[in-house]
């Protein structure tokens, strides 16, 4: 019988699901929020002690993986398959970098491309290889409304997001033009997220783009990955309002940069914000 991990007559049992970059953050609360769902989630991540520190308190079960590692990813994939089959994979990990494009060096940019696009698409490729076979399986890729838009300031990491949604979106074009309907890829992109990316950023005039909309919490996130994650969908903003809002600028980038004063003015705005909340222990 084909194992479903979404739709109608979906199983209780969807299987096990991988998180990369779990060890903290957004990672560590989609892995929570897919344990409460009924998975059983191999958290993995650079640091092994700090991510078998996050799996302590969902059964345990963690990994050291560099996501760049392409066999890696393969290991990690086949580990998972043979426990329960391998429902879910879920591309986490990732990295910002703000200022000017012409402002990082080379290394800079070839790490952020090599962590967030092919890393995202070593993971992608290893858990295909093991759902295809399998007849069924969803990849989960946890993008950026900077996947949506040129975010000012943060313009390499948009890059390199753009980059995974063009990916996603080919890769599950070409899943079904292979008749695979059981194998999904999704893009999750999520506004500003309160975690350690962007705890350092509020003084960083060159992230203001990420304070631009409410920043939302790492449970508000996985909560929605968790949901998504039984019933994909190739495109996912969150939230919805926000998308709407990225792809317009996206269409009409003549008026996105006339808007841009407008758009930094309120980025600076929401990083006060923020810096108030933080003092006054709202956060």
């Amino acid at each position: 019988m084909t194992k479903r991990t979404s739709g109608p007559g979906a199983a209780a049992n969807p299987g096990t699901a991988v998180v990369t970059g779990a060890a903290g953050g957004l990672g560590q609360a989609i892995a929570a929020a897919l344990h409460g769902d009924g998975w059983r989630v191999l958290l993995t991540d650079l640091d092994a002690a700090a991510v078998a520190a996050a799996a302590a308190p969902l059964s345990g079960w963690s990994r050291p993986l560099d996501v760049r590692d392409e066999s890696a990813c393969a290991d990690v994939a086949a580990e998972a398959a043979a426990s329960d089959g391998l429902g879910l994979w879920v591309n986490n990990a990732g990295i910002l970098v703000t200022g000017a494009s012409w402002e990082h060096d080379p290394a800079t940019r070839r790490r952020v491309v090599e962590v967030n696009t092919l890393g995202a698409m070593n993971g992608t490729v290893a858990a295909l290889a093991v759902m295809r076979a399998q007849g069924y399986g969803h990849v989960l890729n946890v993008v950026s409304l900077a996947g949506l838009v040129a975010a000012p300031g943060e313009t390499v990491y948009a890059a390199s997001k753009h980059a995974l949604v063009a990916f996603s979106i080919g890769t599950l074009a070409d899943l079904r033009l292979a008749g695979h309907r059981d194998v999904h890829v999704s893009c999750l992109c999520p506004d500003g997220i309160w975690t350690p990316m962007l705890h350092d950023r509020l003084d960083d005039p060159a992230a203001a783009a990420s304070f631009t909309g409410t920043l939302l919490t790492p449970e508000r996130v996985a909560r929605r990955a968790a949901q998504l994650a039984r019933r994909p969908r190739p495109v996912v903003a969150v939230p919805r309002w926000r998308g709407a809002q990225v792809r317009l600028l996206d269409a009409l980038p003549g008026l996105s940069l006339r808007l841009l004063p407008l758009v930094m003015a309120l980025g600076r705005a929401g990083q006060r914000r923020q810096r108030r909340r933080t003092a006054g222990g709202k956060l």
